[in-house]
């Protein structure tokens, strides 16, 4: 495949996935909330602070959608192994670790606070262990996008 069709089709994906995300963070993560409340409302007081917290999880997300749509910008300028694909990996890798903490340790504060249930707390678990296998992954696929950007840059300069 060209490298500017693979661009596009990574924008696509990207663009693909910003309107899922649109879509659950804000149609069906507060419809579900409100549905929930209206059903249990002795569970009325979780609403937002549940809300607040899915909300400000997701704000990491969006931060690896952008660094993608870099990443897929490179690409489509024939440079996918460079060092500013390198950096823009590591963010990501940076980003993932720390949703992936953030998430975990969101769900601790709302379980002492009694605004959530050890059963819930122990379901976060999967997520955090997603956004730990990314952060991992991104990392190698940083640290090896870096040496092929060296290797590149290396025998550029050889005759």
């Amino acid at each position: 495949m060209e490298q500017k069709a693979l661009a596009k089709w990574l924008r696509l994906v990207v663009v693909l996935l910003g309107l899922c995300g649109l879509a659950v963070y804000f149609l069906l993560v507060p419809g579900y909330g409100l549905s929930l409340r209206s059903q249990y409302p002795e569970f009325s007081n979780r609403f937002w602070p549940w809300l607040g917290f899915l909300w400000a999880s997701g704000l990491p997300c969006w931060a690896v959608l952008v660094l993608g749509w870099r990443i897929a910008g490179n690409i489509g300028r024939d440079a996918s192994f460079s060092l500013r694909n390198a950096r823009y990996l590591k963010w990501i890798s940076w980003l993932a670790g720390f949703d992936a903490v953030f998430f975990f340790l969101g769900n601790l504060v709302l379980l002492f606070l009694n605004l959530s249930h050890p059963g819930v707390t122990l379901l976060s678990l999967l997520v955090v262990f997603a956004g730990a296998a990314i952060a991992v992954a991104s990392a190698a696929l940083s640290h090896l996008v870096q040496k092929a950007a060296l290797l590149q840059e290396e025998s550029d300069l050889t005759i």
